[in-house]
């Protein structure tokens, strides 16, 4: 009997149990597991050959076990040609809500009965877990294991493929970096990435200044800077972690134990300070006698000491408004609370509540009737994104975690595991499927005044790469959703600007300002961040001295980059006295995303209408192309989002191969485990 490949059964949750063998007098298939199965989901059935010569036709059905004949089914699992050289040894079973109790599998050929199972149990009895539909947006099938299965062919998804199958990973990012871990684990090992810079990690840059080391601890974090872990909530005293985020320190697990804890890719957590009382605080253009700007601490000591803000075009009018637009928003504890342990469910619940339909501009003027002056005021007539307040549930944490020695310790914990099939500095510039293989070539140019392209064949690709690169791609005839996704999801802009100084002096001012993020009102600065790692040390120091998003973001980033850090380090002499100049040693370094050419723009920001109408593109996979990033997740600028991403394509990928084993153990090992599979 030819033998089951079943790689990785040691990892896989179904145990081996051999069975008896068919009853029939013509035992040409042999039916292995399950023995039992849960009504309304997919399973894996694997099957043996004893007759190496059988070729032809099976069709497989489920009945009751002494059943005469195919007609008396109780449903048909499928049918598919069997090749001498060729032969499956899975099969997809996706088994109906109204399945019989129990029964047997029976395999024929033509009218022959040539094999049947072992009796096998159906569970009908309700799942321990929530149902997706309850706790999330059903508006893509994938979500629903069971629904993105019947929605294929049914003989196209009958039939397991091998694990051999070549995989095209484009983007060294995390969400990348994920999918061959993921992939790893469940035995498929021939994959490739595919980079176009000449590093992974994508949008992590932790840059060590003055030519340092990570040793050495003079570090900032040019993108993603920390996660948060935990809230206190006054109102009951309780503390809540942050679910989702958990990911990201479970990735860090892994990664350790896959390296063998060396100390050189460990990868360890540490507290990071989000606030911090004498950090600088936006003033509304007020200085202090010594001309410097007042800390966070003194303006909530004196608010006097700030210059009054703007004034409104209508006090009474903006009382009311704002009041009907929180209620509207409705950002209670409960809410956030709920955002906190299941941001799925809380997508869902904003969704449904309409928050995904407005903006606070449109809702002020359309839905309030505000004037447009009071709106501009109140809002900005550039705020155009939906109203979904999962951020403001995130900086509400009290407990946060970054990474000892930057973040950058994520992708170089990786890198020993990919290295020997990863490509770096190989910009794709399309896909292309072929209709005759059933492949798809990742297109490039070595050389980029060359009119044809070099191109390699995959079997699928898995592309994770921000869309505001991949609309400059050749790409196949995509749906016209998944088309309008790729060319106009909107991207946020931002710059940092990190500056090194030959001391940490701002933990010697009076009062010291121990770590912690403020804010200024020098246009353009945006918030100054200080290091939470080697407090009080004698290390050098550097500061993320500006941070910007937005519009303004443009504007500071169309400066020449001398004038940008020249007019950030004014700005530090301001906020520290002279003693920033006396102490600048003159090296910086300095990220503008939208100006980025392996990104092009900071992190997704869809604009209202964009974000429920694209995702169901994405659990849809066309011309063997699966997208993922934290452009197709529910939340972005994140880490966990980008995680969350490659959990939800890879899963994907395993379903659309018929492995259905393998989509259950990623689920339930990653934070997907809200999957319905």
């Amino acid at each position: 009997m030819k033998s089951l490949i079943t790689a990785s059964s040691a990892i896989l949750s179904l145990a081996t149990v051999a069975l008896t063998g068919p009853v029939t007098t013509r035992p040409d298939i042999l039916f292995f597991k399950p023995l039992s199965v849960t009504s309304d989901s997919v399973h894996n059935v694997h099957i043996g050959f004893n007759d190496d010569d059988f070729e032809g036709e099976v069709r497989v059905v489920f009945g009751d076990c002494q059943m005469t004949g195919p007609l008396a089914r109780h449903h048909e699992l499928g049918s598919s040609w069997i090749k001498r050289t060729s032969r499956p040894e899975r099969l997809v079973w996706i088994v109906p809500g109204d399945a019989a109790h129990g029964g047997c599998l029976h395999a024929y050929s033509s009218s022959a009965l040539i094999g049947r199972s072992a009796p096998i149990s159906v569970r009908h009895q309700p799942k321990k877990r929530e149902e997706i539909s309850a706790i999330a947006d059903m508006m893509g099938p994938w979500f629903d294991g069971v629904s993105y299965m019947q929605s294929k062919q049914n003989n196209a998804s009958f039939v397991a493929v091998e694990k051999s199958k070549k995989i095209g990973i484009v983007g060294g990012g995390m969400a990348g970096l994920l999918t061959s871990l993921l992939l790893d684990s469940v035995g498929i090992h021939d994959w490739h990435i595919i980079e176009s810079s000449q590093r992974i990690g994508g949008r992590i840059r932790t840059k060590y200044l003055a030519g340092t080391t990570p040793d050495q601890y003079q570090y900032q974090e040019m993108g993603p800077m920390r996660f948060p872990v935990s809230t206190r909530y006054a109102d009951t005293n309780e503390t809540l972690d942050i679910q989702d985020h958990k990911m990201v320190f479970q990735l860090g697990d892994v990664l350790n134990q896959l390296n063998g804890n060396a100390s050189d890719l460990l990868v360890k957590f540490i507290p990071w300070i989000q606030s911090s009382p004498n950090v600088p605080a936006n003033s509304n253009g007020y200085r202090l006698p010594n001309g410097r700007i007042p800390s966070a601490a003194q303006l909530r000591a004196n608010s006097s000491l700030a210059f009054p803000s703007a004034t409104s075009p209508d006090r009474e009018a903006q009382s009311h408004a704002a009041e009907a637009l929180e209620e509207f928003i409705g950002v209670t504890p409960a809410v956030l609370r709920n955002i906190s342990s299941n941001v799925y469910k809380a997508h869902k619940d904003a969704v449904e509540k309409g928050l995904f339909h407005w903006s606070e501009t449109a809702y002020l003027r359309y839905a309030l009737n505000v004037s447009s002056d009071l709106v501009d005021f109140m809002g900005g007539s550039s705020n155009n994104g939906p109203i979904w307040e999962y951020d403001t549930a995130y900086f509400g944490a009290t407990t946060w975690r970054t990474i000892d020695k930057g973040l950058e310790s994520l992708p170089r914990a990786f890198y020993p595991l990919v290295q020997s099939r990863l490509t770096l500095g190989r910009k794709i510039t399309g896909l292309k499927y072929n209709n005759k293989t059933g492949k798809v070539a990742l297109e490039w140019r070595q050389d980029p005044f060359a009119m044809q392209s070099q191109s390699e064949e995959f079997d699928y690709a898995v592309v994770a790469v921000p869309f505001s690169k991949v609309r400059l791609w050749k790409l196949p005839k995509y749906s016209s959703l998944l088309s309008r996704a790729i060319s106009t999801m909107n991207y946020q802009q931002s710059c940092k600007v990190a500056l090194h100084y030959k001391t940490r002096f701002w933990e010697k001012l009076s009062p010291p300002i121990i770590g912690g993020c403020g804010s200024v009102d020098i246009p353009g600065i945006g918030s100054v961040c200080y290091p939470a790692y080697k407090i009080n040390s004698s290390l050098p120091g550097v500061i993320l001295a500006s941070y910007a998003s937005g519009n303004i973001a443009r504007s500071v980033g169309a400066l020449s980059t001398a004038d940008h850090v020249a007019y950030v380090q004014r700005a530090m002499v301001e906020v520290h006295g002279e003693v920033a100049t006396e102490q600048f040693t003159g090296a910086y370094d300095r990220q503008c995303w939208e100006t980025d050419e392996h990104a092009a723009g900071a992190w997704a920001a869809p604009t209202v209408g964009q974000q429920e109408l694209y995702i169901p593109a994405y659990y849809e996979t066309e011309f063997n192309s699966i997208f993922i990033g934290e452009h197709t997740s529910y939340t972005h600028a994140w880490i966990f989002s980008a995680l969350d991403s490659a959990v939800r394509g890879t899963s994907q990928l395993l379903l659309d191969m018929g492995l259905v084993d393998e989509a259950k153990q990623v689920v339930n090992t990653w934070m997907g485990r809200w999957i319905n599979v």
